[in-house]
């Protein structure tokens, strides 16, 4: 099935489900770069499609929904890149650095998963390897209202869930530091996660709640 078609599917039932707020549109830049949000629940992936009408977004997946009726189905059309959260995937992420070079749009989760508290978790250093080696902007993305408990509850309720996207302001990450590459990796991914942190209420921030890059940011 065509990509069209799945997008047309995927905004027809968030819109039968959800109201959808959109905030900060307006910083999506022409051209590319790498989207970065937090992870709630699994209509993060839906408002992808949402949003863009692309069809060369980049959406690692993680690999367990490969076999699984629905969402692989949905993966496998949209050219998902099935991806191994626990381990090194080098495959994956070749494949994603092969993408982002023809010119993709990638859109990652540094959490790597959802959050089970619904809050920021400490985050994988995968976005911030990735951004260095294209030397691309992030764009970073708060999401709020996507979590399955609530969506599950409304749904068992026949009531809407009200959803907000806010889209910050695009920035660059400074060159991974070869010689201290752990630490440099380090400071790129709080930077990421601190960024999305600033626009999330205070109950979301979770880990990075009290990060000095995020009171920093805040005032």
């Amino acid at each position: 099935m065509k990509q069209k078609t799945v997008r047309t599917i995927l905004r027809f039932i968030l819109t039968k489900i959800s109201t959808i707020e959109l905030i900060g549109l307006e910083s999506f830049p022409e051209g590319q770069y790498i989207i970065a949000s937090n992870h709630l629940g699994r209509l993060d992936s839906a408002l992808l499609y949402y949003l863009f009408d692309r069809e060369d977004i980049i959406l690692p997946t993680a690999e367990k929904y490969n076999d699984h009726p629905l969402y692989g189905w949905i993966g496998r059309s949209m050219n998902a890149i099935w991806l191994n959260r626990f381990d090194a995937d080098i495959q994956a992420m070749k494949e994603i650095l092969r993408r982002l070079k023809a010119g993709g749009l990638l859109a990652i989760a540094p959490e790597g998963t959802r959050s089970k508290t619904e809050a920021l978790q400490e985050a994988k250093p995968g976005a911030a390897y990735l951004a260095s080696k294209v030397g691309i902007p992030i764009i970073p993305v708060a999401l709020t209202g996507t979590e399955d408990r609530v969506v599950k509850n409304n749904l068992k309720h026949l009531k809407r869930s009200t959803i907000t996207v806010r889209v910050g302001n695009p920035f660059d990450l400074p060159p991974i530091d070869k010689q201290n590459r752990e630490e440099s990796l380090q400071r790129a991914t709080d930077e990421i996660m601190c960024q999305i942190a600033a626009m999330l209420p205070e109950k979301y921030r979770g880990v990075y709640a009290k990060h000095p890059r995020l009171l920093e940011i805040l005032t």
